[in-house]
């Protein structure tokens, strides 16, 4: 991948925070990122997703926006309509993929039509109840399922149910999310993870990252932002078949859902050589603990020197 020489007159906006469930995760990830903007961007300012923003970024006048921002509104589509609008430009998906891979129903109708691999699943409305969602679970799936609120990320509201007795719980506690429950088949096995980069090359895939957890315990929002609880494992324990398909699934889901610039699928391998495809993150954490940066490093790419990879190719977009 070709190096990339900064340009130290762009101003850059890094928006994060909000009011979302993500919001705190979203500020570290944005300070993380001005910090190593800041580097080699002198015009690099933070800015709050907030109720003066439009103003403030007016006066500033931004070359490059960078919404560091973890789900709704900023990463399902709504605030890449708010810069559309305003003409600027910005790192990552548009409006139509940031929406898509937003919504867990949508993608994974998009990803079923290519032929990826997935879990089965049903799709519940909270307006037809909890006794009818529990019915329809046990009809279709059985007991061994994963409840997931279909435009969360960071897994907030996400459950993983070995037994009928927790599925009463689990639907109140993902409905608080969203009105639309994703409930998938339970596939046990090892979390994968592998990040997309988009180059002048193509599209091209970061090494595979094996995600393990303490005793019986999986990926979940403490995991994720507990330094500590988690560890992040390159080389992969994979099939040589399966390091081979994995960064193909990756970049696949990655084209098909028109992703730009960056994302991060995640995936669960089993022991009997299948891997599942389970989301598409368009905006990827960029904390201290998150995977992407992970990845990024063994692919060769120093934080600062993915930030600005970023940047420039928005700014080429203006």
């Amino acid at each position: 991948m070709s190096s990339i020489s900064p340009d130290k007159t762009l101003r850059i906006a890094v928006i994060s925070g909000g009011d979302s469930a993500e919001a705190e995760i979203s500020r570290i990830s944005g300070n993380g990122v001005l910090h190593a903007l800041s580097q080699n961007y002198p015009l690099a300012v933070s800015f709050e997703l907030d109720n003066h923003l439009t103003k403030a970024l007016a006066i500033f006048n931004p070359d490059v926006v960078f919404p560091v921002l973890h789900g709704p509104p900023g990463e399902d589509g709504t605030f890449q309509g708010f810069l559309e609008i305003q003409g600027y430009s910005y790192v990552g998906s548009d409006v139509r993929s940031s929406a898509i891979a937003m919504d867990k129903i949508v993608s994974k109708r998009i990803f079923a039509s290519h032929g990826l691999p997935l879990a089965q699943d049903i799709e519940l409305n909270r307006e037809d109840g909890i006794p009818h969602a529990i019915d329809r679970i046990k009809d279709t799936l059985g007991s061994q399922v994963v409840i997931k609120p279909a435009r969360q990320g960071s897994s907030l509201g996400v459950t993983l149910i070995s037994e009928n007795y927790q599925l009463r719980e689990a639907l109140e506690t993902a409905f608080q999310f969203d009105e639309q429950l994703l409930v998938e088949q339970r596939i046990r096995g090892k979390e994968m993870t592998v990040g997309v980069i988009d180059t002048d090359e193509g599209s091209q895939a970061f090494p595979i990252i094996e995600i393990t957890t303490p005793g019986n315990s999986w990926y979940d929002y403490e995991h994720r932002y507990t330094k500590g609880l988690s560890e992040h494992l390159i080389p992969a324990d994979l099939t040589e078949a399966q390091s081979r398909r994995l960064p193909a699934i990756a970049i696949r889901a990655h084209q098909v859902l028109g992703c730009r610039d960056l994302s991060r699928a995640d995936f669960i391998i089993t022991g009997n050589d299948m891997e599942y495809l389970l989301e598409v993150n368009t905006m990827p954490g960029m904390t201290p603990t998150s995977l992407y940066p992970d990845g990024a490093q063994a692919f060769g790419l120093g934080f600062e020197e993915l930030m600005s990879h970023l940047v420039e190719r928005a700014a080429r977009r203006r």
